[in-house]
């Protein structure tokens, strides 16, 4: 079968692999449409980031090269002689989250994380084996390709709760890419009242606007922190980081109001300079987030399910998985008019 392989940095191939043998807890699925992730472009930019090169994974006991792809729904096709909640035909999508089990999970990924398509083979290829307990049925009201959003949301959902938003805050989201965009829609969803979105790129802001922002500014043209308080004086509620940045991390701090939260969402690539002191002179509380936990993802998949979160608005070019680095990589490195790039794999609704 195809898939996409990561090889190193700016080597992405397209080329035949062997399905691996299904085991005894694993579903199979036929991959219908997968995202295309910033952590995956961090991969093909600036990568290994994530994926193993050195040793194989711990959790996953794989090594490079890997089949990239984590943000992916499909058709079960296959299930192991110990799975019990799924059969070949129902439609579901992939938490791909894997953790060592041992802690509540509002810790259990700081005990220790990988992730299939990151630290072991995922969703750009015809067929993947997941284990059981990653499997999500898809509500009969959501589609395929709805179903490749799930985890990005789940992203954003979770975010958002780790920053205790109330109905009413205010909110400052400094960048507009994929994630920025969908925290813009899950803090609407939370009640949040002002949303303010910050990024380089009027195309990216004007798509902040369509979703739910009640403001934007375009960081190269005025001062983000002075445009921020000229709405909310004192400093919003609640700042998310997700633009991954040095300028923006003390951006985010500067423009949260004494004891509000900021909260780090992106993934920084490298290390950044910083005084904590910035911290001890404002009052703001810092905190970040990774990924969602199994209870953030399944209330995701039920908010989409019954259309409270609509993500959909975000995917700006679908393409078939040939076309994968050219028009999804290589367009999610030059065009920052691009959001979410969706690929066609069965292509199945």
């Amino acid at each position: 079968m195809k898939a996409a392989v990561w090889h190193g940095k700016k080597d992405i191939r397209i080329e035949e692999v062997e399905p691996k043998a299904l085991q005894d807890t694993q579903v199979k699925i036929r991959v219908a449409w997968a995202g295309i992730c910033g952590s995956d472009l961090h991969e093909y930019e600036e990568g290994p980031v994530f994926v193993p090169v050195e040793k194989a994974d711990a959790l996953t006991g794989e090594i490079a090269p890997i089949t990239m792809g984590h943000e992916f729904a499909g058709v079960v096709e296959e299930v192991g002689s110990k799975v019990t909640k799924y059969k070949p035909g129902d439609r579901v999508v992939v938490n791909p989250t894997l953790t060592y089990g041992n802690k509540p999970e509002d810790v259990d990924a700081y005990d220790g994380f990988s992730f299939i398509g990151l630290h072991g083979d995922g969703g750009f290829a015809k067929y993947v084996n997941v284990p059981e307990a990653n499997v999500y049925a898809l509500p009969e009201s959501l589609t395929l390709q709805d179903g490749a959003l799930v985890e990005p949301t789940a992203v954003a959902v979770q975010a958002v709760k780790e920053g205790q938003l109330q109905f009413g805050n205010t909110v400052a989201i400094f960048g507009a890419g994929p994630i920025g965009l969908l925290t813009t829609i899950a803090a609407k969803a939370a009640g949040a009242s002002k949303i303010i979105v910050l990024d380089l790129s009027p195309t990216r802001l004007a798509k902040a606007k369509e979703l739910g922002a009640t403001h934007v500014v375009n960081s190269g043209e005025q001062d983000p922190v002075k445009a921020i308080r000229d709405v909310v004086p004192d400093g919003v509620d609640v700042s998310f980081e997700v633009a991954g940045v040095a300028p923006t991390f003390k951006q985010a701090i500067a423009a949260t109001k004494a004891r509000g939260t900021m909260v780090i969402v992106s993934i920084f690539a490298r290390p950044i300079e910083w005084n904590p002191l910035q911290l001890t002179n404002t009052g703001v509380k810092m905190t970040s987030s990774i990924a969602y936990t199994p209870t953030t993802f399944q209330q995701t998949v039920d908010l989409m399910g019954t259309g409270q979160l609509k993500p959909q608005g975000i995917v700006t070019s679908e393409i078939g998985l040939e076309e994968i680095v050219p028009k999804g990589f290589e367009a999610l490195t030059t065009d920052k008019s691009q959001a979410k790039i969706l690929v066609k794999v069965s292509g199945e609704k």
